[in-house]
């Protein structure tokens, strides 16, 4: 099991993966402490067929935690698109990279989102593609271990580069695939989203949005923005989890309660000891009363009880899915949300499911059942799109 600490041992291998027409990648990395992720371990393998230089089927390990050890020569190999970089559920590795140096590897390969296209449902997990479609299975024991302690142990080393080589099978089997069904260009419309800078930026301003609560109050959700806005820009400036500030059971009850002094937030049920005083307190009782002196409180979202909308609509787009997905072996998942199903019957119609390759499969007919130019029917267990009367 080779560990790579040196530049110099990188750039090597990275040129032997430029002459390779794919090279498998994954990471090990720790969040728990920080906001952003901590790159911990890289793992790498290229193809079994034999390569320039004698490497074919080599997979290394890379130690980023090695002192002196610059990962230039992985980004000039994420630049090089005669190599497709493949990854397994890619979001986290490639937010990693691009909070680290601003790239994004091109080509582009998520094996997750491939399964999915190809039939394998919503729960495409690494283990069960290496089941299903590599017929070996995996040591999981090493899975939750500290990757920044060292020296890693021979369990820890194994159980990395297994995340590497069964993926290699994975990958020509569903490139394969996706050849065969014409679907690699519907792969290329979700491989742009994972490379477009903004599906990695959390702004505060836009933070209140991804908190759940069933209170639909304009300044309730005024309240709500300031403080989410707060806790997300003090968690990044100090590269500490969100959770340390203070955690969203606590942002609703302080929405609610409107404290006005320390003392107030003295009286929290599940405000953290730390936030009652110095920095976050004055950012919580600023934010308050921000949230209450707005003059432009949010109104209701679209996930919130009491929204305007047609349930039994949705309810139907929700057959029309299921429907669709099951007759082009699509997991349901990756074509429309229940969010975007509750939109689409309040009347939105800037989604991703209404465009590219998720129009062609249900964004059209979900239109039309909308407008009343289809229904569904049932016959023997199908469900049927048919001309509505």
């Amino acid at each position: 099991m080779t560990t790579i600490t040196r530049t110099e041992d990188l750039a090597r291998f990275c040129e032997a993966a430029k002459a390779a027409p794919y090279v498998t990648l994954d990471t090990e990395f720790l969040r728990e402490r920080t906001y952003w992720s901590r790159l911990c371990l890289i793992q790498m393998a290229l193809p079994p067929a034999s390569t320039e230089g004698g490497q074919g089927g080599q997979a290394v390990l890379v130690d980023p935690l090695a002192g002196g050890l610059s990962l230039q020569p992985l980004y000039d190999l994420f630049g090089h698109r005669d190599t497709v970089k493949v990854f397994h559920a890619a979001r986290q590795d490639l937010e990693i990279f691009h909070h680290d140096a601003g790239v994004f590897p091109e080509p582009l390969f998520d094996t997750q989102v491939a399964a999915m296209v190809c039939g394998f449902g919503e729960q495409a997990g690494y283990e069960t593609l290496v089941r299903k479609i590599a017929k070996a299975s995996l040591d999981k024991s090493s899975r939750f271990t500290d990757w920044s302690r060292r020296p890693l142990s021979d369990a820890q080393k194994a159980y990395a580069l297994a995340d590497v080589t069964h993926l290699r099978a994975i990958y020509e089997f569903l490139a394969a695939e996706l050849r065969r069904n014409g679907r690699e260009s519907w792969l290329a419309e979700e491989m742009a989203v994972l490379k477009d800078p903004e599906t990695y930026i959390n702004r505060p301003e836009e933070a209140w949005m991804k908190v759940r609560t069933r209170t639909n109050s304009p300044r309730f959700l005024a309240i709500l923005r300031e403080l989410a806005r707060f806790r997300e820009a003090y968690a990044q400036e100090r590269d500490i989890p969100r959770s340390r500030v203070f955690k969203d059971d606590a942002m609703i009850e302080l929405a609610s309660t409107k404290p006005a002094s320390e003392e107030d937030l003295g009286r929290s049920r599940l405000l953290l000891r730390d936030a009652r005083k110095g920095d976050i307190a004055a950012g919580i009782l600023a934010s308050v009363k921000a949230g209450l002196e707005a003059k432009d409180p949010p109104q209701p979202r679209k996930d919130e009880p009491g929204r305007p909308g047609n349930a039994a609509l949705s309810d139907l787009l929700r057959v029309l899915l299921k429907a669709k997905a099951d007759a082009a072996g699509v997991a349901p998942k990756l074509i429309a949300s229940s969010a975007d199903l509750d939109a689409i019957a309040t009347g939105e119609r800037d989604l991703p499911t209404l465009q590219g390759w998720r129009a062609e499969v249900f964004g059209h007919d979900a239109l039309r059942l909308a407008a009343g130019e289809i229904a569904l029917s049932a016959r023997g267990g199908t469900v049927r799109v048919v001309p509505a009367d």
